[in-house]
């Protein structure tokens, strides 16, 4: 079955129809920078954008770069506060001529991906997918079960959130080396594994394509693996949960 994924993260939105059983962009990956100022009006008609783009009339699935329940905003992230409380599936269909559509966090879809036919497929214990880009996303799974919106990203570090430390904008922003840039997303590992005690990392995101230049800076002592889809995880995964859910 082919489903149009979507990822929105703070620096770009992008898609692709994508095979949900294999995984496989059947379509080039088409890619809109993010608005600014990320507010509900600019987001939502970038996202028109994209599905005119591929004159794509069916159910969508869709990451959402914040803590999302019932496809509903939660929190603000790195989009702003306006987006707190607004019913983002909701937004999107109205924006989009009432296409169908299923949002939840870009790091728990992601890993979506990867747990069912990536990197992480059958892997047991308490595993991490973390997405690296504007911010730091994890989606955390047990047993290959999702538990959703864990959103460790904004953990305190020196008050304020760890992704301000750690994040790949914040290397890009501050031109650190990919060395200097990893001592901090080690640390930001070695925090999870004092609070958890997880069995696997799974990295993707942006960064992702990179691993292998900076796998050798990281120190913990729990596997890290590099997400087979890398920053198309979330389109993939994005997808595939669109393929699970009940139209409305």
């Amino acid at each position: 079955m082919e489903i149009l994924g979507l990822d929105i993260g703070g620096s770009g939105i992008k898609g692709a129809i994508v095979n949900t059983t294999t995984g496989k962009l059947t379509t080039e990956r088409f890619r809109i920078p993010t608005p600014q100022p990320r507010t509900t009006t600019s987001i939502a008609a970038t996202v028109k954008e994209i599905i005119d783009h591929f004159q794509w009339t069916g159910p969508v699935g869709s990451t959402f770069p914040t803590v999302v329940i019932d496809g509903k905003c939660l929190s603000a992230s790195n989009l702003g506060e306006e987006w707190v409380g607004v019913q983002v599936d909701d937004l999107f269909s109205q924006t989009c001529n009432g296409l169908d559509f299923h949002v939840a966090n870009d790091a728990d879809l992601a890993g979506i991906a990867e747990i069912t036919i990536g990197a992480g497929k059958n892997l047991k214990g308490m595993v991490f997918m973390i997405t690296i880009g504007t911010g730091l996303g994890t989606g955390l799974f047990y047993n290959g079960q999702l538990i959703p919106n864990f959103e460790f990203g904004h953990l305190l570090y020196n008050n304020e959130s760890i992704e301000k430390y750690a994040a790949d904008s914040v290397r890009k922003r501050e031109d650190l080396s990919l060395k200097d840039w990893a001592k901090r997303f080690d640390f930001f590992l070695h925090h999870v594994i004092r609070l958890c005690s997880p069995n696997h990392f799974i990295i993707g995101g942006g960064i992702s394509k990179k691993f292998d230049k900076f796998k050798d800076y990281l120190t913990v002592d729990v596997p890290v693996t590099c997400a087979h889809f890398k920053n198309n995880a979330g389109i993939i995964g994005a997808a595939m949960y669109a393929k699970t859910r009940p139209t409305t």
